[in-house]
């Protein structure tokens, strides 16, 4: 094929895609960042280019045996973009590998090369709703404030609202205040994060120096960050250092795991702060201190040690219900025929909460030292276990 043909045949393929991908009325309406940018065919003339404003070019350099297909590993990069998206991406040859067309079968080793062709998209701006915040602490620099449990921080794939981006900025609307845009434009505010159903202290910037000076404190690890978990059974040692590693899941991707050949650094320091022996079980409440911040960090560790945390499901813990701490069987007064009703979780979710964080206030450097009361489930199971705790 001559030059010109192979740069029309690019030309026809990028369009095509950018027009298959506009169909997608799930796609949301950003692109996710570039990675880099591949250098332009050393045989295609200017005008085989499509325009810029229509085309986003990513770059993708395999670094490790994955032995992960091609579709998969684009699901993972571009988290922004639906399955079949990049399934149609792919199919109308907007994704090249190593100089070929790919197929989504197409398993990814150490040294591809992956060159994918997107249209350009305009941002999304998220829109205010007014969801209730509890803000512990205001200023002119920024917001701590203790996240409700089932609370994204921030919009992604299937959840596009209902996020605390979209109540803070209702509440900045609200207050005719300001938030920070930080790196990301489409996060304002966001410095750090806590999982979904993970409650407690959140610290939002109000101003770009604010944000730039609290992340370099979280990126220095002088922020000092405090847990309350509730686990099951009792602990060794009246405190020690949890170090290991971790990566993803080798089987489930939207989880972590231990993994010391592959994994990152991660250390957790773990104090006992009560052990409650009840007729139903034993448990015990933890502060735990993450000396990194990897994802699932405090989940992992405690699952590792043999004592998950109450109600994370997702690392082996178990969602306890009144039963499990008095050991008596709440059977109804009145007999009937039906089969009894399952007994109710005391948490639906996993018993974590950012208790505590000391760090030094962007603007004014003094000493800050913010607290976070536990959530409601949280305090009733701690009630109900020193309620029914064996004494001594």
């Amino acid at each position: 094929m001559k030059p010109a043909d192979r740069a029309k045949r690019r030309t026809a393929i990028r369009n095509q895609a950018a027009r298959y991908l506009n169909q997608d009325d799930s796609l949301p309406k950003y692109a996710p960042n570039a990675i880099v940018p591949p250098p332009p065919a050393d045989d295609a003339p200017e005008t085989a280019e499509a325009p810029e404003e229509e085309l986003h070019q990513l770059r993708f350099e395999i670094k490790h045996d994955l032995e992960k297909r091609t579709d998969l590993y684009l699901r993972d990069r571009l988290p922004d973009y639906s399955r079949n998206m990049i399934h149609k991406l792919i199919d109308v040859g907007g994704v090249i590998v190593n100089g070929r067309p790919a197929k989504k079968s197409t398993v990814l080793n150490a040294g591809d090369i992956v060159d994918v062709t997107l249209p350009k998209l305009a941002p999304l701006e998220a829109q205010p709703e007014n969801i209730p915040l509890n803000i512990l602490y205001e200023d002119d620099d920024f917001i701590a404030l203790n996240k409700q449990a089932n609370l994204i921080v921030h919009p992604a794939r299937g959840n596009w609202s209902g996020t605390l981006i979209n109540a803070l900025l209702w509440h900045a609307k609200e207050t005719n205040s300001e938030l920070s845009t930080g790196s990301n434009p489409w996060r304002p505010g966001i410095i750090h994060r806590l999982d979904r159903d993970t409650t407690g202290l959140i610290l939002i910037a109000k101003r770009d120096e604010a944000h730039w000076r609290i992340a370099g404190q979280f990126e220095r690890r002088t922020i000092k960050k405090t847990y309350l978990a509730i686990v099951h059974g009792e602990l060794p040692f009246q405190s020690d250092l949890i170090d290991a590693p971790l990566a993803v899941h080798p089987k489930i991707k939207e989880k972590y795991a231990v993994r010391p050949d592959v994994g990152k650094p991660a250390q957790t320091v773990y104090t006992v702060v009560q052990v409650f022996h009840t007729p139903g079980g034993t448990y015990s409440l933890l502060e735990l201190a993450p000396k990194t911040g990897r994802t699932h960090q405090l989940r992992v560790h405690c699952a590792h040690l043999g004592h998950p945390i109450v109600g994370d499901t997702a690392y082996g813990g178990k969602a306890i219900t009144l039963e499990d701490i008095t050991g008596k069987t709440q059977n109804s007064k009145r007999k009937t025929k039906t089969a009894p009703e399952e007994p109710k979780p005391l948490i639906e979710r996993q018993a974590l909460h950012a208790y505590r964080l000391q760090f030094v206030h962007p603007t004014k450097f003094t000493r800050m030292h913010l607290e976070a009361p536990p959530p409601p489930d949280m305090s009733e199971i701690l009630a109900l276990l020193k309620k029914h705790a064996k004494k001594k």
